[in-house]
């Protein structure tokens, strides 16, 4: 069987879309219809009015882009692909911290569960949480679940957020003498990281930008060869879209184990049978999908 016309068959019959993120293997990105970061999709997916949707990603993605189409079969090809960061802030925390901080602004990074986005004033994503914290200036505010991206925030605006004791694994170990040594291997080459980073590791990178900021910053750029301080999926998407370019991985270790547990065969599976449907409680739809909605309200 060829696999890839199989699920190309599957989705023209079941007329549905596949999503992909940047962190998910070449193989997935090759497939989609839509390849980007995780609101992105599920902006594109709603627009797209599709009846069914194949999220490759992890399962806040999946959760995210059913929230935004709630008429939509929503798939998820492995139920197991979660998220370490989105996990380390669960709802009945959340609600614990509202009920003893009823006066603070609760901003949620996407990178969190529907559960959680439910007991939020407002979402933000890597790249617009500036905007979004700029907004709150000046008001108790609670940052979660990413303690990095928050505190990256913090310093750049002038800010005191309080910031969730959470981050996200892989980039949470960047360090800057990984950044050293890539400069010393790679001499002139831009290094680019994520804002998911420590303090110190965005500071001595040349950027800190989102995946959609990465890709845009180099399609634009004049320079020839870059160092990746991200998820190396991205790196699949940079050389297709930039074949006269250069990218090196800051580590080869900076590898999401959740983000590649899809594969073709669990794509096939779930469009032919329709399985790992995404389901949320009524309530919950109705509460996660406010704190997104104010976020896109935010120009």
């Amino acid at each position: 069987m060829d696999i890839v016309s199989e699920i190309r068959r599957l989705k023209a019959e079941r007329g549905a879309v596949i999503l992909a993120h940047n962190y998910v293997a070449g193989s997935l990105q090759d497939i989609a219809d839509f390849v980007g970061d995780s609101l992105e999709l599920s902006i594109k997916a709603a627009q797209a009015n599709a009846k069914v949707i194949v999220c490759c990603g992890v399962k806040f993605m999946a959760e995210t882009a059913k929230l935004l189409s709630p008429g939509s079969t929503v798939l998820l090809p492995d139920p197991d692909a979660g998220c370490p960061m989105a996990d380390m802030a669960d709802a009945a925390q959340v609600r614990e911290y509202k009920r003893l901080h009823p006066d603070t602004v609760l901003i949620a990074y996407v990178n969190s569960s529907a559960e959680v986005k439910a007991e939020v004033d407002i979402c933000c994503t890597s790249g617009n949480a500036e905007k979004v914290a700029a907004a709150y200036k000046g008001r108790p505010v609670m940052f979660l679940p990413d303690r990095n991206l928050g505190g990256n925030i913090n310093k750049k605006l002038g800010l005191d957020f309080e910031l969730w004791p959470g981050c996200c694994p892989v980039h949470d170990k960047v360090t800057v003498s990984m950044i050293e040594a890539a400069r010393k291997l790679h001499p002139g080459a831009p290094v680019l990281v994520h804002p998911e980073c420590r303090r110190d590791v965005v500071e001595a990178a040349d950027f800190a930008l989102s995946t959609a900021g990465i890709l845009r910053g180099i399609r634009e750029s004049d320079q020839k060869e870059f160092i990746i301080g991200t998820e190396s999926g991205i790196l699949h998407r940079l050389q297709k879209e930039n074949p006269g370019k250069k990218f090196y991985p800051l580590e080869p270790c900076m590898v999401c184990s959740d983000m590649k547990k899809i594969t073709l065969e669990q794509v096939y599976t779930v469009l032919r049978d329709l399985s790992n449907q995404i389901e949320l409680p009524p309530e919950v739809m109705t509460a996660a999908a406010k704190p997104i909605r104010a976020m896109l309200e935010i120009k």
